[in-house]
């Protein structure tokens, strides 16, 4: 047992002894079937904090001969397989978390990458050749001098290799060409040499972005991709599902909703997918926050959206505001240092996590509260900051309009409609919606958000309705109108009975009209309460 070669089982041991663990051990099922076959080359490529490393030290626990896991696993999903003892630790497994190793090995990356695993194998196997011959031949001496009983039969001990990472070396080196040679070379001995063909029972790679071709390398154009974008088979083994996170909220007494609109939105080959570390710090700290935002680069979101391509600008604030916008995501070099276009920002974002993505209308979106708060806090510097300053008022109109403080609102709407009109050449109508819409951008983190709501004779604008766990928030009512007067917007809401949505509501209504005049840009709000027992009476 070592670090790198057949490591322990104590990785996993810790995760499934974690205050909550969802079990993902069904991911093994699918490994196994593949062991052998040209499907075994596997790379998943997931934005950060979406269990890639959980999944590589749960693959470590099960296959290596560095410990016993039996144990480990009774209970959990795989144990009831039939082929679970199969292939319970039968295997050699070299496991490299790459970052961690580029970290302090930087001018002579793949040679102690070699040295560390090297060292491993020579306690084992002390009569192994010279550590200057080929890797791959070093590793096919390794498989010829092993012997097991898999399936009641003699055989070669075969290699389960893992990398954590592997795309560091391609997104950190990019300024030093030899160096990600030498590695791919690496790992064209590891995956593609005539020797692993022999010595290899699975090949499990890890990273952020979809592996890139570089020049003429070729060391990884075999293997499967599993991606942001499509996953395929995979999908709900990485993230947590609809299914898993409701299981998750009766347990510690959580919203369903309130989650959901927090941490919902991924949706990967059409499955809804929450992010799990944040759900995980929510259960755990009983509190709905951002908790991504303290554990990832969200100066990316910056770098992207400041390239300042044609038509950026206006597709970030349709998608804060709750819209999705077209993104060809095929013309991506899989490189961040190569982004010529506004689809390749949006595709980089997209493979982050920070966007979401429809394949099947090849739509991208801001896919919950959490990344909305995010892409807010990257919007304080550069050519956004008036939009982020707008941003920073939302709470105040918020509570301006549960304090049925009018004067204010109009006056926070009027700063949120001219930040806006200036980057979205709309006509009026449209412009104010989005005033309004973004002028409300922190309501989701109480409110269900509701456009264009079909209720009584008509369609309500905008409609809050509040969550269970928000307080004794009221529930609001927003009609717009533009060259009218805000009198005439809560008229059409009681004419129409907008409010017979809210039937059987409890608490306050509140009636919500505002007005722009184009010629003047003034704003005017006309606030109403609607005791929720005169509603049932009237009607």
């Amino acid at each position: 047992m070592g670090i790198y070669f057949n490591p322990t089982n104590e990785g996993f041991l810790s995760d499934i002894k974690s205050k909550i663990y969802v079990d993902k051990t069904p991911l093994i099922n699918h490994l196994n079937s593949v062991l052998s076959t040209r499907e075994r080359y596997i790379s998943v490529s997931h934005a950060r904090r979406f269990g890639k490393s959980q999944a590589a030290r749960m693959i470590d626990a099960y296959y290596s001969r560095g410990c016993n896991s039996k144990e480990l696993f009774s209970g959990l999903k795989i144990s009831n397989s039939p082929d679970f003892e199969k292939h319970l630790n039968k295997y050699n497994v070299i496991h490299l978390d790459i970052s961690s190793i580029a970290d302090y090995y930087k001018d002579n990356l793949v040679s102690k990458i070699i040295e560390l695993i090297y060292n491993e194998l020579k306690k084992e196997y002390p009569d192994i050749m010279d550590i200057n011959n080929p890797f791959s031949t070093i590793l096919m001496q390794v498989y010829e001098k092993t012997k097991s009983i898999i399936n009641g039969k003699e055989t070669k001990i075969p290699f389960v290799i893992i990398i954590d990472e592997w795309d560091c070396v391609v997104r950190d080196f990019s300024n030093s060409p030899q160096t990600v040679h030498e590695y791919l070379q690496f790992l064209h001995s590891l995956f593609k040499s005539e020797e692993s063909q022999k010595f290899l029972a699975l090949g499990y790679i890890t990273g952020i972005l979809p592996i890139k071709k570089i020049k003429k390398e070729s060391a990884l154009n075999n293997f499967f991709e599993y991606t942001m974008t499509d996953s395929a088979e995979l999908t709900t083994y990485f993230g947590f599902t609809e299914k898993e996170v409701d299981e998750l909220c009766e347990k510690y007494d959580m919203n369903k909703e309130s989650v959901k609109e927090w941490y919902d939105g991924y949706l990967i080959s059409g499955k809804h997918m929450y992010n799990p570390n944040s759900v995980y710090m929510a259960m755990t700290r009983h509190r709905l926050e951002s908790y991504w935002r303290n554990t990832s680069a969200f100066d990316t979101i910056n770098t992207f959206i400041n390239l300042n391509f044609d038509g950026l600008k206006e597709d970030v604030i349709s998608m804060l505001k709750g819209e999705k916008v077209s993104v060809n995501t095929d013309k991506f070099k899989n490189d961040f240092s190569i982004i010529n276009s506004k689809d390749d920002a949006l595709t980089a974002l997209i493979h982050l996590g920070y966007l979401g993505y429809l394949d099947e209308r090849k739509t991208a979106f801001i896919p919950n509260y959490e990344v909305a708060t995010a892409f807010h806090l990257a919007l304080e510097t550069g050519s956004w900051n008036q939009i982020a300053d707008t941003i920073s008022r939302c709470n105040d109109i918020l509570w301006a309009t549960i304090d049925r403080d009018a004067d204010k609102v109009a006056e926070l709407l009027e700063l949120s409609h001219e930040t806006y009109t200036s980057v979205l050449k709309y006509n009026d109508e449209n412009s104010l919606s989005c005033a309004i819409t973004m002028a409300y951008f922190t309501a989701p983190a109480y409110y269900t958000v509701i456009r264009e709501l079909p209720s009584g004779k008509g369609f309500a604008d905008i409609v809050l309705i509040p969550r269970a766990d928000s307080g004794n928030k009221p529930a609001m009512i927003i009609e717009l109108k533009w060259n009218k007067d805000a009198d005439t917007a809560i008229k059409q809401i009681k004419e129409k009975r907008y409010a017979g949505k809210l039937m059987g509501y409890e608490k306050e209504i509140l009636l919500v009209g505002v007005n722009y005049d184009k010629e003047s840009k003034k704003h005017e709000c006309v606030i109403e309460c609607l005791n929720p027992k005169i509603m049932e009476d009237n009607s």
